[in-house]
């Protein structure tokens, strides 16, 4: 749950900013994103025991009543994050980890209207297409769920992956919610769409995506519901003769990947919202 869809556009359009050549996902490169994940991990824990629900809310008061009023406004707030290991860099051998962040909010929203939004996974490829070809909820439980897509991008080339997730979801407080999603399987698609289509060897492609987590935090107060989508994924390395080239992407890409998936789904629970009201009205009236 959350939307991992749009965000594979990020590598892409970063990668194809030169020639695509095979790429191999080692395990020096898998166990680096791993060690990002894991410290990662422990940062969001400590916010949420510190009462840092929202990124923003790290930020001194004065600056952080304007972002709140700015987000209120129809404004989105977007960064970049660099987990480190007590302030040291964390080195990614054959690879490149995208860590990015941002917030919005939904007036009038509900919680539970977000939430169905977000667990309806059968209607991705409805609601981010074309982005999201195919989607379909493989498995539900309460508190978990389980997800198959396919991204698709075409620009100057065709990209696609099928890819797979668990997620996790609990409440902190009746009007607190998070999410954790985390890819078990990523393979690049040569042709899709054709009769033809067929994937390639996972972890032995062209390195668009090889891993992708998504964290997702969701608080209803102020007559709506904040939205905020944390994200990290690990493609492969940029060849160092085009790097000058490419540092440009590796910030404006993500940034309007980032708006543009909150700005959709926003459009998508205040559907939802009206149309539960519309709903709601009929039945009173009947």
């Amino acid at each position: 749950m959350r939307r991992d869809s749009l965000v594979v556009v990020v590598l892409i359009a970063t990668l194809m900013t030169f020639p695509a050549r095979a790429a191999e996902l080692s395990e020096p490169t898998n166990a680096a994103f791993d060690r990002y994940i894991s410290l990662t991990e422990a940062r969001i824990k400590s916010d949420l025991g510190a009462d840092r629900f929202l990124v923003i809310d790290r930020f001194p008061e004065a600056e952080r009543n304007r972002m709140y009023a700015a987000l209120r406004r129809g404004d989105i707030h977007i960064e970049q994050l660099h987990t480190t290991d007590d302030g040291r860099a964390l080195p990614t051998p054959g690879g490149l980890i995208h860590h990015w962040v941002g917030v919005a909010f939904i007036p009038e929203a509900k919680l539970q209207d977000t939430l169905a939004v977000l667990q309806d996974a059968d209607r991705y490829q409805e609601i981010y297409k074309p982005s999201v070809r195919r989607s379909k909820l493989v498995s539900f439980r309460e508190g978990a769920m389980q997800v198959s897509e396919q991204f698709y991008r075409k620009t100057i080339v065709t990209v696609a992956a099928n890819a797979d997730f668990d997620a996790e979801y609990r409440f902190l407080t009746p009007s607190r919610l998070v999410c954790e999603s985390r890819s078990t399987r990523i393979a690049e698609v040569e042709h899709p769409g054709d009769a033809t289509e067929r994937e390639l060897p996972v972890g032995n492609d062209h390195g668009y995506l090889w891993r992708l987590n998504t964290y997702w935090h969701l608080e209803e107060r102020d007559g709506g519901v904040y939205l905020q989508m944390e994200f990290i994924s690990l493609s492969r390395t940029v060849p160092v003769m085009v790097l000058w080239a490419v540092q440009p992407f590796l910030k404006s890409v993500p940034h309007g990947v980032l708006e543009t998936l909150l700005t959709t789904t926003r459009s998508a629970v205040v559907a939802r919202h009206a149309g539960s009201e519309k709903q709601a009205a009929m039945q009173a009236l009947q």
